[in-house]
């Protein structure tokens, strides 16, 4: 088969200002990464608590390292559970408060195995159309009659929830953090929603794990709503600084999942090193809430010195800078990179069209004067919105 029509297509993306370049950008602790050579701030990382790093995460992981080894070897439903696994989800279990809770290779496989395996054919299924692509997948490999909502417009969910239902189930699905915007998802209001129609309701707490509720637990904890929610997910990669997702549910949710879930039935295990990891960062989530603290007294920091350029009103980490067409937003971070700051340059089909940005994630690895003089070098250098 001949593929001389890729050439075509690529050159297609290269002139809509849509190629993604291949880079190769080297981690380093407090924060850091080396571009090309340069050391320079790294605020294109979802490690937003600066965990990754933390001596005392790699050494829980070094040690798992030699007693197991590197590789899990098989799925755990096939060749078992390593200590380090059992322990893991029991510091889930008691992180998050949950009776049960269960791992998944990643994040996006946590979405797509969850919602799959618990949406049915004849249900319909409510999914805000700014969720993650994992939860997008998931709603469409269900089979189920989805509906596209708007949080920002919850009376369209209402009135599709008003309609009547003769079989199956009704689910709403929303991230907690919307990952390209940084906004919260309306909770309370979704939650009253699935109780007045008798739907049930997912949430995605990727953005949400470690950096918001006052123990850490995510937008749920936040908004006093975790008893309302049937189904937390979670991820590992993010603000924890490791690898892979969890459903933190009860025992039943859990071992459905256990004999349902494709994407956790056939993939391999986490490494158990990368377990070690994640129970410690847990551990320091809990112990140090001084990061989450520091994280958001940045954030708002930075955020001020931004009026009428946020593509959104969020709150927390994630500060999406508008620059509307598609080339103006590598050209932007290209200048940034100049100056010691390494943020992600946003376009489609990540996000609408139109709506191409800069998305700053802020670590709490920063300081205020970092954030300030960015602020300031993203000032210079865009314009307000004409409706501000």
């Amino acid at each position: 088969m001949s593929f001389d029509w890729l050439d075509a297509e690529l050159q297609r993306l290269r002139d809509d200002a849509l190629w993604r370049d291949v880079r190769t950008v080297t981690s380093l602790p407090d924060g850091w990464c080396e571009v090309d050579g340069r050391r320079v701030r790294n605020l294109s990382s979802n490690d937003y608590l600066n965990l990754a790093h933390d001596p005392r995460v790699v050494a829980a992981a070094r040690e798992s390292l030699d007693e197991a080894g590197v590789g899990s070897g098989a799925s755990s439903l096939v060749s078992g559970r390593s200590p380090w696994h059992q322990r893991l989800e029991a510091a889930i279990c008691d992180f998050e408060g949950t009776e049960a809770a269960i791992l998944f290779p990643s994040g996006y496989a946590a979405n797509v195995g969850t919602v799959s395996a618990l949406v049915q054919h004849q249900d319909r299924i409510f999914c805000d159309r700014l969720n993650h692509a994992s939860l997008v997948d998931g709603c469409r490999m269900s089979g189920a009659r989805l509906r596209v909502y708007r949080h920002d417009r919850l009376e369209v969910l209402q009135r599709e929830l008003q309609k009547p239902q003769i079989a199956g189930r009704r689910w709403i699905v929303t991230d907690a953090v919307f990952s390209m915007d940084g906004d919260l998802a309306p909770l309370p209001d979704l939650c009253d929603l699935a109780e007045r129609f008798g739907a049930q309701l997912i949430v995605d707490e990727a953005h949400g794990t470690g950096v918001f509720g006052a123990n850490g637990r995510g937008v749920c904890e936040h908004f006093g709503v975790e008893d309302r929610v049937e189904v937390r997910i979670g991820t590992l990669s993010k603000a924890i600084g490791t690898l892979g997702g969890f459903v933190a549910c009860s025992s039943s949710l859990r071992d459905w999942l256990w004999h349902a879930a494709r994407t956790q039935v056939f993939s391999t295990a986490l490494p158990p090193a990368i377990c070690a990891a994640a129970a410690k960062s847990l551990e320091l989530i809990r112990a140090e809430p001084q990061r989450r603290e520091h994280l958001h007294q940045l954030s708002e920091t930075f955020r001020s010195r931004l009026a009428g350029r946020l593509s959104a009103e969020g709150r927390g980490p994630i500060v999406p800078v508008r620059t509307g067409v598609p080339e103006a937003a590598p050209q932007l971070a290209a200048r940034l990179l100049e100056e010691g700051y390494l943020v992600g340059a946003i376009r489609p089909p990540t996000v609408p069209r139109g709506t191409s940005r800069l998305r700053v994630c802020v670590s709490a690895g920063c300081t205020q004067g970092e954030m300030q003089c960015l602020g300031d070098l993203i000032v210079a250098q865009t314009e307000p919105s004409q409706d501000q």
